[in-house]
């Protein structure tokens, strides 16, 4: 069975390791988004070769296209996207529920309501909706979220949940959380029955920014036959708010239980995330950016973050970052990037991404290793204050 153990603390921020069927995930780690079996401009060996280990797919579009039953025949989601490290599956739900209430990014730039719901109902079986791909009637509940991510065959599994926005109001989120957890029971019977041997459950914390409905939430999932506890839904409108709901989902987990964070990849919520006692994290961030033309760089100010289609950089004869070793840096110039990502060159999204992930890489080995010396807090100060991970 997976295990997982804790080799050194610094505060509340853990450095260990998480043992899985295909490898070992050095913690605290971040993990690539392979949405669609693939992490996008890039191939499965480049990612391993930047010291990743361990990707996420996505149970949602994996189900709609090409569909778990094609991917189970194809070997499975390592097998089939040739990468035979870790894989862990999200559970759809943020997905599904992305339908009806829209994304994080609709709420805070003020689009919710402004596209048509594919959600056409929503009970205690689960949620029936319209399929983007053919327009065709899908359902998906607890049971199918499993069944999907077993026939993928993913080193970790997280449990079906309502991720609830933050404009619902309170009597929705406790409703919606109950649910949840009522879903938890049924994934961790089905899973339990019927997993591929050695894939762990995670069950997701839900209460949005309730004190009471996350520490709920938080007990009730770290009590529940799982092997992990992921921390889900919507966080807050502002970094101080997420801060601090993660903190609260963080109370009741017991210390042996890995933690992981969703959705979440900019530095300063890293570090903060990490100082709480987080262990993994994913999100598109780092390769979502790329692909609009867009590095990571030590500079706080602007968020990390170098926009390369600028016209300031069309002369640059400089690095995208002094001291990066990712072959954007070593053999590229910021003029040269600036041309490919304005003439939408494919090969601007590949250099970049390959940028982004190395600095992702760097920042994670770093913190791993200043948990290791007990120089954690010294770190994220220089990092906060620009001065890292080059």
């Amino acid at each position: 069975m997976s295990s997982f153990r804790i080799d050194a603390r610094d505060g509340s921020a853990r450095a260990g390791v998480l043992v899985t069927p295909h490898g070992e995930i050095h913690t605290p780690a971040f993990v690539p988004l392979a949405t669609s079996a693939t992490v996008k401009t890039l191939h499965a060996a480049e990612v391993a070769a930047l010291g990743y280990e361990m990707v996420l797919g996505n149970t949602f579009h994996l189900f709609i296209r090409p569909g778990h039953e094609h991917i189970a025949h194809m070997g499975g989601l390592h097998e089939f996207m040739a990468w035979r490290r870790p894989i862990i599956t999200d559970s759809g739900g943020f997905q599904v529920f992305s339908m009806g209430h829209g994304s994080v990014a609709d709420e805070i730039k003020g689009r919710r309501g402004q596209r048509e719901s594919r959600i056409l109902s929503i009970d205690e079986e689960g949620v029936r909706f319209q399929s983007y791909d053919d327009g065709s009637e899908r359902f998906m509940g607890p049971e199918t979220s499993m069944e999907v991510q077993a026939k993928l065959g993913s080193d970790i599994a997280l449990a079906f949940d309502e991720c609830t926005p933050f404009h619902v109001d309170r009597e929705y989120t406790a409703r919606s959380t109950a649910r949840t957890h009522r879903w938890l029971d049924r994934c961790i019977d089905w899973q339990r029955a019927n997993a591929p041997e050695g894939q762990m459950l995670f069950g997701i914390v839900q209460g949005g920014v309730y004190e009471d409905l996350r520490i709920e939430s938080a007990e009730r999932v770290a009590s529940s036959d799982v092997d992990g506890v992921a921390v889900g839904g919507s966080l807050g409108q502002e970094k101080a708010q997420m801060h601090e709901v993660v903190e609260w989902a963080l109370r009741p987990v017991r210390e042996e239980q890995p933690r992981h964070l969703l959705g979440i990849g900019d530095v300063d919520d890293i570090l903060h995330a990490v100082a709480a006692g987080i262990d993994t994290f994913d999100c598109a961030t780092p390769t979502r950016l790329a692909r609009h033309g867009t590095a990571l760089v030590p500079d706080p100010e602007a968020r990390w973050r170098l926009d390369l289609t600028k016209p300031e950089w069309r002369e640059s004869r400089d690095p995208i970052a002094a001291g990066c070793p990712c072959p954007a840096c070593q053999e590229h110039t910021r003029g040269y990037l600036h041309y490919l990502a304005r003439a939408k060159e494919l090969t601007a999204a590949r250099l970049i991404s390959l940028h982004n992930l190395t600095f992702m890489g760097l920042l994670m080995k770093q913190i791993r290793d200043t948990i290791q010396e007990g120089e954690f807090a010294s770190y994220s100060a220089l990092v906060l204050s620009g001065q890292g991970p080059y």
